[in-house]
């Protein structure tokens, strides 16, 4: 199918590129209508019944057991079964939009499905296939990356996987892939939601990516570690502290809090921050390193090839901890439940994960804008341009490539790596990844 491996991107990407033209328009054109950056978000919410519920829950807590930790914080704020930001709001709907690159154009997910084909297609083809996402959003860039697996006639015998803990978004990415889905209602079984897709594929909704079953996959984190919760470090004369939240004082019923440092050395301390550290500011999450160790295991274990996108550094970041609300950054620590929590992401950690587990391959970090260039997006603009005959159409996807490409926008700060188990060397040596070489 592809005989000369230089080209095996250009023939899928161009053959590909005729497809969805019209929604691709339709979908920037949405997008033009409520551009923001969030670092390129557009965030409008629903208010809450009680905006105040997560700040008074907070106070409570640290009222009982005293500051506590940065991480602990977000994972209230985001992660609250009753308020929290990604638990009980639809940031997709009427009032409101989270955008991100597949959200912008089809174009950013049907890369990514080339992508995906032709490093699959070096290996030939193993199946069954899983393919996983985690943290897919409304499921934009599951549906764009199953339409083009469609299109080549490569979903026979492959399922998809989602990693979510939104119950809110789980039924619009349900609505978006499905034909048909229901909950399983089954508290001893780690899927909690089953559909059939549109192009008769089964789909799983998880928790957490350890309970997916063991299988050749190809894994995608899309924006998915930046809102994992971070222990934040400060250099002091003392040496590194622990950044803390406490409790700072209640004005016209409105709890503020605010940093401290930690007076003793906390057990985080002692374990994340290195002896060799000297930023002023470290941030380090815990419960992405775990999940990239379970990245690697299971590629290692199962066979597979997985790909992160996020925005982050290579180990020179420092405080990056912020919120967004209502298309500005915030405070972090006002209203918390109110605005989304986001930290960038440490590809050097990543890296550093790969190497201690053994058999893993990394690649990059590269930014966005060179990863696109590399596998081929300008033939794909080229072949959607070709098809369109209205001025505004082939404006609107000038704009599309545009703002996922330039390095004023999303082409500079959102960065790719992969991870491929070591056995592939061979044929990474003979056949190098694209997009990472």
């Amino acid at each position: 199918m592809f005989s000369n491996p230089k080209f095996r991107m250009v023939s899928i990407g161009t053959a590909v590129s005729k497809l969805f033209v019209k929604s691709n328009c339709q979908r920037f054109k949405l997008f033009q209508r409520k551009l923001l950056l969030r670092s390129y978000n557009t965030i409008k919410r629903k208010t809450a019944k009680d905006e105040n519920f997560l700040s008074k829950y907070l106070y409570n807590k640290i009222k009982a057991k005293g500051p506590i930790t940065v991480a602990d914080y977000m994972k209230d704020v985001l992660q609250n079964p009753v308020s929290g930001y990604y638990i009980s709001k639809d940031m997709f709907g009427e009032s409101g939009d989270f955008v991100t690159s597949p959200e912008i154009s089809q174009i950013f997910g049907e890369m990514l499905a080339v992508w995906f084909l032709n490093e699959w297609s070096k290996i030939g083809f193993p199946k069954p296939l899983q393919i996983i996402e985690m943290g897919p959003g409304r499921g934009t860039l599951s549906s764009d990356i199953l339409k083009v697996f469609s299109h080549f006639k490569a979903l026979h015998n492959v399922s998809l996987h989602l990693v979510e803990i939104s119950p809110v978004l789980s039924e619009l990415q349900a609505k978006s892939l499905c034909s048909s889905s229901f909950l399983t209602n089954n508290m001893s079984n780690p899927i909690y939601r089953e559909g059939i897709s549109h192009q008769g594929i089964s789909v799983y909704w998880y928790k957490q990516l350890k309970d997916i079953p063991d299988g050749f996959s190809i894994i995608l984190a899309h924006e998915f570690f930046d809102a994992l919760p971070i222990h934040k470090f400060h250099k002091t004369y003392a040496g590194y502290k622990e950044v803390l939240i406490d409790i700072d004082k209640i004005e016209s019923e409105e709890i503020k809090f605010r940093y401290v440092l930690a007076r003793q050395d906390t057990p985080m301390l002692k374990v994340l921050v290195k002896p060799n550290e000297n930023r002023e500011h470290v941030e380090v999450s815990p419960d992405s390193m775990l999940i990239y160790e379970q990245i690697c295991r299971r590629i290692v274990s199962s066979g597979g090839i997985a790909l992160i996108c996020d925005y982050g550094h290579d180990g020179t970041g420092t405080d990056t901890f912020r919120a967004f609300k209502k298309h500005k950054q915030v405070d972090p620590l006002v209203q918390p439940g109110t605005s989304d929590l986001t930290a960038d992401v440490d590809f050097n950690v990543i890296r550093e994960v790969a190497y201690n587990y053994g058999d893993i391959i990394y690649l990059g970090p590269i930014k966005q804008r060179n990863f696109l260039h590399r596998i081929g997006i300008e033939y794909r603009v080229n072949a959607l341009k070709e098809n369109m005959t209205d001025k505004k159409q082939i404006d609107n996807l000038i704009a599309c490539y545009n703002f996922l490409t330039d390095e004023e926008k999303m082409g500079e700060r959102f960065k790719f790596c992969a991870l491929v188990p070591s056995t592939l060397k061979k044929i990474i040596d003979m056949h190098p990844i694209v997009g990472f070489m």
